[in-house]
């Protein structure tokens, strides 16, 4: 027979990746969660290979992997994903002991801990939106002054030629 499948928790255009047991604090590993909240996919994956923190590999698989998901399993377009949520939690912390002068130790805490990526897929024009924040607020564009001195060495180049 087997069981039924589970109800779907999360909305139509999200789909989540979830990785444990990651060796890191869960303070350390929030600095960078908080590097790819609320931005577009690409510019976080972006963010995520050039960070110089050890655990950006870990994270940028897991948000790699809900990528996967929602493209494979959910049918969502991957140009317009969001990184809509980002959480970290506990999870188990080895205890070790360190020996201390007089006979006396102390505890070693080694926590683990576990991240919750949830992308979303937006609409073109909210997906601007969430780039100008993700920049922000500054949308890089071709500055219209920089092709006209190019426009205007073209007639002057001309001129000394024809003499």
């Amino acid at each position: 027979m087997g069981k039924a499948s589970r109800e779907r928790v999360l909305p139509d255009n999200e789909a989540k990746a979830v990785a444990r047991n990651l060796r890191i604090s869960p303070q350390k590993l929030n600095l960078v969660a908080g590097l790819i909240r609320g931005k577009p996919v690409e510019q976080a994956l972006a963010d995520l290979e050039f960070s110089r923190k050890r655990i950006s590999d870990d994270v940028r698989k897991c948000l790699m992997s809900a990528v996967a998901n929602a493209e494979n399993n959910h049918q969502l377009s991957i140009d317009q994903l969001v990184v809509a949520e980002a959480s970290v939690g506990k999870n188990l912390v080895m205890k070790r002991f360190h020996a201390r002068g007089r006979g006396r130790s102390s505890m070693v805490m080694k926590p683990f801990s576990q991240i919750t990526v949830v992308v979303r897929e937006v609409e073109e024009d909210e997906l601007e939106n969430v780039r100008k924040r993700a920049n922000g607020g500054k949308v890089k564009k071709a500055r219209p002054e920089m092709a006209k001195p190019a426009a205007a060495e073209e007639p002057a180049a001309e001129a000394k030629e024809a003499e």
